[in-house]
């Protein structure tokens, strides 16, 4: 039996049809039954963005900072999304992860990051040796391995459809083609003005309203919450958010193996990060399809949903430009953007690093698919901003930053946020 709450009967606003939004949306919808839910989303579907262009990894847990929103929220959300997965009949795969060091360096770090992944808690993870690689994984080859057998893979836009699905049989509201243009907090609630078109965006990126094909509406709330993603500066800023944390888009290009490749693995396979550059490097993901991937570099992306990369968005492009937050970050990274371009131009050189890990695949054939754009925080500094950062603007509240594990983690960024306009209200 549902308990009462004061927030029952109240109007909810949700900005974002990703999988935080609709995480955010049903579980608004569970704790409060008697209250109204609206998620405006500017694309014609659910999962369009990020929640629609990933490798579907699980995290475990391995690399954050103990006690930090991100280690607390990724354990907790595995749980909560390996149990709503299996309830509801959608894929999650435990195939198991390798993280492998092949030099002495990376072994002092590989050691570090094993003492983090026990700390959080992960489960049943160990370091391991080259015969136990080989015995796990028969293609890979390392001096030292992480292991942490319960690293799963998923279909996260599947899952945020079920999400959707959910919010619309409890009565709520999904409005796909709706772009939040403007938003103003009041002492007593939020009023969204929406723009509403065929089709969300076009190819070429521009909206509805820069179309004229809208209908404007002006809607207030009692609280909204966003999860803007990939926008999610601009929705803060709207709010009356600070400029910083800015998004900057990092675009990430997988590859797909040939066929004859699809077997090579048993789960995945993972570099040591390199500490002087803030991603993970290119590694090795099976898919819950049986395809199997290698990638992603990390770029800066010329348009935060630019994910063709043949066009190039005129507007972020020159938003990131006139950062000098992007700049100080650029200068102190000159030499890991060089490397990663050199993979981004030669796919040839992108597999020889994977290579290095699984020796059988030198020279094996891949195709490119379609990219991943990380919304990724960036301060007033030029540091990218580490931990998840949600932001309280009075009735709004606003992720600014919730880049991987935010997947993993989203039906507990859900119940946090809830709890957080709960105890606040």
């Amino acid at each position: 039996m549902t308990e009462p709450s004061p927030h029952n009967g109240h109007a909810f606003a949700v900005i974002g049809a990703g999988i935080n939004g609709t995480a955010v949306a049903r579980e608004i919808t569970r704790r409060f039954p008697d209250s109204s839910v609206t998620v405006f989303e500017k694309s014609d579907r659910v999962a369009a963005h990020q929640s629609g262009h990933n490798s579907g990894v699980v995290h475990a847990g391995l690399y954050y900072e103990p006690g930090s929103l991100k280690a607390r929220l990724c354990r907790r959300g595995v749980d909560l999304l390996h149990d709503y997965a299996r309830s509801h009949q959608l894929p999650f795969e435990e195939c198991g992860k390798l993280v492998v060091a092949l030099n002495q360096e990376e072994e002092v770090r590989l050691r570090g990051i094993f003492e983090r992944a026990v700390a959080n808690g992960v489960p049943d993870v160990e370091l391991i040796g080259p015969d136990r690689i080989r015995e796990i994984e028969p293609n890979s080859v390392g001096r030292l391995a992480l292991h942490s057998p319960h690293t799963a893979i998923t279909d996260y836009a599947a899952i945020a459809h079920s999400f959707a699905e959910e919010v619309e049989a409890a009565g709520g509201t999904i409005r796909l083609n709706s772009e939040v243009v403007d938003m103003s907090v009041e002492p007593h609630g939020c009023t969204i003005t929406s723009v509403r078109g065929a089709g969300g965006r076009s190819p070429g990126g521009r909206s509805a309203r820069a179309r004229g094909n809208h209908t404007r509406r002006v809607e207030s709330f009692d609280f909204v919450i966003a999860c803007a993603g990939l926008q999610s500066d601009r929705v803060a800023q709207m709010a009356g958010g600070a400029a910083h944390p800015t998004i900057v888009p990092f675009f990430g290009q997988y590859s797909q193996l040939a066929p004859e490749h699809r077997t090579i693995l048993n789960g995945l396979v993972y570099p040591v990060p390199d500490p002087a550059y803030p991603f993970l490097g290119v590694h090795l993901t099976k898919r819950v399809d049986g395809e199997m991937l290698v990638g992603p570099n990390a770029f800066l992306s010329f348009g935060r949903e630019n994910y063709s990369g043949r066009t190039i968005g005129i507007k972020d492009s020159l938003a990131v430009a006139a950062d000098p937050a992007f700049w100080k970050f650029a200068a102190g990274n000159l030499k890991a953007a060089v490397r990663e371009f050199s993979a981004v131009v030669s796919r040839k050189k992108f597999l020889a690093g994977a290579a290095e890990y699984v020796p059988s695949l030198e020279g094996a054939a891949s195709k490119p698919i379609p990219r991943g754009i990380r919304a990724q925080a960036m301060d007033a500094d030029g540091g990218l901003v580490d931990d998840f950062v949600i932001e309280q603007q009075g009735r709004a509240t606003l992720i600014r930053n919730a880049p991987s594990p935010g997947a993993t983690s989203s039906m507990a960024i859900a119940e946090h946020i809830v709890d957080v306009v709960a105890q606040s209200h």
